[in-house]
């Protein structure tokens, strides 16, 4: 996989034309769909900027980040002394006010140098009450050259009083983009080979990729297979639930399942729909047991 940027040039040149002039905004909200590329352009631009007077620096031509730029291999290892990045830890529902806080200590800290500083929170649709509250605090009136660069789902509603405080860019992804980024990814043409259930449905990079790689995981061949048949084998084996790419996208396989299949009304599929895409959604609110309602499910599709 390479560095090179895809369908986002526009958005990344308006990035550092800003910073350029000297008028890039200090609270930058980057929102789009699910895994198009939000954390791609704020990866571009902060290397753009931190390797300016490194070796290896960004190249604006080609839009491509060399790998052997210092600035780029301290961001890949989370250990560059001018960026403090959050994220949902993995085993954790929501960005805890504890991250809040270390942010917090590192905004306030000073800097060994007079360079520019940057908060980078992925997935801002994660943070909680608490979280978001303390977050507020200390947005409102940031150190001289620290940038907060957020990025943020926009399947999901951001709090107004957030949202408000930043300079909002709306990005989206061309379909050639897409097939582009998935077969540049893999260094192959497979975008065409991909199972129509999945990309006629879902044109997500990201997902694509994932997709791929999870059926070469599990032996499962990519091109042919239904939403019916992942769905199956995740029926007959329970402990796929905790895999992922699964666990990330359940709720899409069950839509997938229904928007597919409605439309023939066998054994009244419109009520079901009704009822598991309501039990489910109860499920991640109250965080119930996924695996007895997925077996309860999984009935459905014995029937079919």
């Amino acid at each position: 996989m390479t560095n090179i940027l895809i369908g986002h040039d526009e958005t990344v040149t308006n990035l550092i034309n800003l910073y350029k002039s000297n008028n890039l905004p200090n609270k930058i909200l980057i929102s789009g769909p699910n895994g198009i590329g939000k954390r791609t352009i704020s990866k571009h631009l902060l290397n753009f900027i931190l390797s300016i007077n490194e070796e290896f620096p960004y190249n604006i031509e080609t839009f491509e980040i060399n790998p052997e730029n210092r600035s780029f291999k301290l961001l890949e290892n989370n250990t560059h002394p001018n960026v403090f990045k959050i994220a949902k830890k993995q085993d954790k529902k929501n960005i805890e006010i504890s991250q809040i806080r270390e942010m917090i200590k590192f905004q306030n800290s000073s800097s060994f140098n007079n360079n520019m500083r940057f908060v980078l929170i992925e997935n801002s649709q994660f943070l909680n009450l608490n979280s978001i509250n303390a977050l507020l605090k200390s947005i409102e009136e940031p150190n001289n050259n620290l940038t907060y660069i957020i990025t943020h789902n926009s399947n999901y509603k951001l709090l107004e009083t957030l949202k408000s405080r930043c300079i909002e860019f709306k990005i989206n992804l061309k379909h050639e983009y897409s097939e582009l980024i998935v077969n540049n990814h893999f260094s192959n043409k497979l975008y065409k080979e991909i199972s129509q259930d999945f990309k006629n449905y879902y044109n997500d990079p990201s997902f694509l990729i994932n997709y791929i790689d999870f059926t070469n995981n599990e032996d499962l061949d990519f091109s042919s297979l239904r939403i019916e048949d992942l769905l199956i084998k995740i029926f007959n084996n329970i402990n796929l639930l905790k895999n992922d790419f699964i666990k990330n996208n359940l709720n899409l396989f069950i839509e997938l399942f229904f928007y597919k299949n409605i439309n023939i009304h066998k054994n009244n599929l419109f009520k079901a729909k009704e009822y598991f895409l309501k039990k489910l959604s109860n499920v991640d609110k109250y965080n119930l047991d996924k695996e007895t309602y997925f077996l309860e499910f999984g009935q459905l599709l014995a029937n079919e």
